[in-house]
């Protein structure tokens, strides 16, 4: 079974105090948490150790392997702290100098190519993923991954003397809802999910 540790040590958790954690919806018969990531809500099984996503325009359907790390870490990692409003770069968070570089470098360049030379594209997309428009760079918009993990993201333009650029922005407060690794996973499939919907031209 996929992350079967992690399953472990959800289910070793009060299931009401995980939900406030979290920030999620718990319900009874059967138990299962509900939690929104992107675009989607997920249905989190703990007794049957099942994810599905459940969108009004897909029938359910299993959670990919990377969907349910991000949703088991955060159900367990996840703190009841209010946001700090204080917005960072991924390596000024605790231990990001270190981990985001090399392999684990946040995706900057997939946004760059997507979004650099048409950001009205971001923002066209940025209703479906509840987004609202920032005034950081030519064109930014901050959304949520979860429910207690806003990202800030932020466009420079391509012009005829420099390259698109691409930041992303933080809370201060993202590394005590989930372990980098799995933040840096997390991240990763909001860009994707941004970069499918622009080229689907939804």
């Amino acid at each position: 079974m996929a992350h079967k540790g992690l399953w472990q040590q959800l289910n070793k958790l009060d299931r009401e105090e995980t939900s406030n954690r979290a920030k999620c919806k718990y319900l009874r018969d059967p138990e299962r948490y509900v939690v929104t990531m992107l675009e989607a809500e997920y249905v989190v099984n703990p007794q049957d150790r099942e994810i599905v996503s459940v969108r009004p325009d897909l029938p359910p359907q299993s959670a990919g392997f990377l969907q349910q790390l991000c949703l088991l870490a955060y159900l367990i990692n996840a703190q009841d702290l209010p946001l700090a409003n204080k917005l960072v770069r991924g390596e000024a968070l605790p231990g990001g100098q270190f981990f985001f570089r090399g392999m684990h470098s946040l995706p900057t360049e997939k946004l760059e190519k997507a979004f650099g030379e048409r950001t009205e594209a971001l923002h066209r997309i940025a209703k479906r993923f509840n987004a609202k428009k920032c005034e950081f760079g030519d064109d930014s918009v901050q959304f949520n991954i979860l429910s207690r993990i806003p990202l800030t993201i932020i466009i420079w333009r391509r012009d005829e003397e420099f390259d698109a650029r691409a930041s992303m922005l933080f809370d201060q407060t993202a590394a005590s809802h989930l372990p980098l690794d799995a933040l840096w996973t997390a991240v990763n499939l909001a860009v994707e999910a941004l970069v499918r919907t622009a080229r689907a031209g939804i």
